[in-house]
């Protein structure tokens, strides 16, 4: 329907058998998408010369098909991309050493070893350290700690992983901002066709395709269109001083007293909301318990009723729905896996840990996802997490996967 790339000037692209309405109204559209590509924060380091990188990317893949084998390039390239998720935007704060440096240190004298020590009463030094670990602390970023420290990996093999992470990144932004760019983009193609000078049945058409653009989700999933920009307009209304509605939340300061209403403040609101917000902030600040309501938006659960699957309201309560679509979007909806030890028993395996949030992990992808990750790191792997509420240890050695649990 409309594809719009973030670079400098954006690209955008037009299907040939759109009506000249529906165009108009894509164009609008990719000029609010644009607008929030230039303004939003979470934008602010974005590579605009990704479409460019992203071509020389897919030259030098072509080029290590031709050296090394399409099946085996494509076999390494599908183990990257089962955990391209598990990046960090973030550097991490310490010096990535290398992972010789933490080899056992052998017991060193207090002083130099001379053939006086025995007149002098020179001793022995203190038991050594305690053997550092690697990485010194967990590390989020899965596939630059594969790509930095996976021993037997070729250096096409390195160039793969650092292609995928560097394109993943560049999408990060868009991810944490869905609901809210396209709800912006929502917003501006509304202002602009309203503005046109549309004849009655060209502005019955632009209605029903706007319509059919923020139709309401289902309870598998939300329609980002239709929540981004409901949230938007109700927060123009209320910055703007229209009268409240029932389900409105009071104003306070930061001691808990009334605020006066914004009056006509609601466009510069917008602004700053578009500007300063990612996906999760934006919910937990601007989705009222009145949103929720209206909405229709509620948290279900499948149950079996007289031997048949049915939906089921689970939460009403408008804070626990708000939460649990805040849970989902956490770490961008991936679970949050860490490497622990990448020297587990002195060995050079791979110890992981999930950190569990109530969510048990899909046993059938896990099992699949450690072995491309042991495909990668090429000795034997070990996942932690949780499992019938006991702490289980996923490990697979090339072989085959073996799983210990312990309370």
């Amino acid at each position: 329907y409309e594809l719009v790339i973030n670079t400098a000037p954006a690209q955008a692209f037009l299907l040939e058998n759109n009506s000249l309405l529906a165009n108009k109204l894509v164009v609008a559209h990719v000029l609010g998408h644009s607008d929030f590509f230039k303004n939003n924060t979470y934008f602010a380091h974005t590579d605009r010369r990704m479409v460019e990188r992203a071509r020389l990317h897919a030259d030098r893949i072509r080029q290590y098909e031709m050296e090394h084998g399409p099946q085996r390039v494509e076999q390494f390239l599908d183990a990257v991309l089962s955990i391209e998720e598990h990046i960090d935007p973030v550097e991490p704060t310490y010096r990535r050493p290398d992972p010789k440096e933490y080899a056992q240190q052998k017991p060193a004298l207090a002083h130099p070893a001379s053939e006086f020590d025995d007149l002098l009463g020179r001793v022995e030094a203190p038991e050594p350290a305690p053997v550092k670990r690697f990485p010194p602390e967990p590390e989020k970023d899965l596939l630059l700690f594969l790509r930095d420290h996976a021993r037997d990996l070729e250096d096409w093999q390195r160039d793969i992983i650092g292609m995928v992470r560097e394109e993943m990144l560049y999408f990060l932004p868009q991810i944490r901002t869905k609901i809210m760019n396209e709800g912006w983009a929502s917003l501006i193609h509304e202002r602009v066709l309203e503005a046109l000078p549309l004849t009655p049945a060209e502005h019955l058409e632009f209605r029903r395709m706007h319509s059919s653009v923020l139709s309401p989700g289902s309870r598998m999933s939300i329609n980002p269109y239709y929540v981004g920009y409901q949230i938007l307009r109700d927060i123009e209304r209320r910055w703007n001083g229209e009268p409240p509605d029932e389900d409105d939340e009071p104003e306070t300061d930061w001691l808990g007293r009334p605020k006066p209403r914004p009056i006509g403040e609601g466009w510069q609101k917008l602004l700053e909301v578009r500007e300063m917000e990612c996906d999760v902030t934006f919910l937990r600040k601007y989705l009222t318990e009145g949103l929720v309501k209206r909405l229709d938006l509620y948290t279900y659960k499948l149950e079996e009723v007289n031997g048949e699957l049915v939906w089921r309201v689970q939460e009403t309560d408008w804070e626990k729905v708000r939460d649990a679509l805040l849970d989902s979007m956490t770490n961008f909806g991936v679970p949050v896996v860490m490497v622990e030890d990448g020297d587990y028993g002195r060995r050079g395996e791979l110890y992981l840990k999930h950190y569990y949030d109530g969510k048990p992990l899909d046993l059938d992808y896990t099992l699949r996802t450690l072995k491309n990750i042991y495909t990668l790191w090429n000795r034997p792997v070990h996942l932690e997490t949780v499992m019938d509420d006991e702490v289980t240890i996923f490990t697979y050695d090339g072989q085959q996967v073996s799983r210990a649990s312990r309370r």
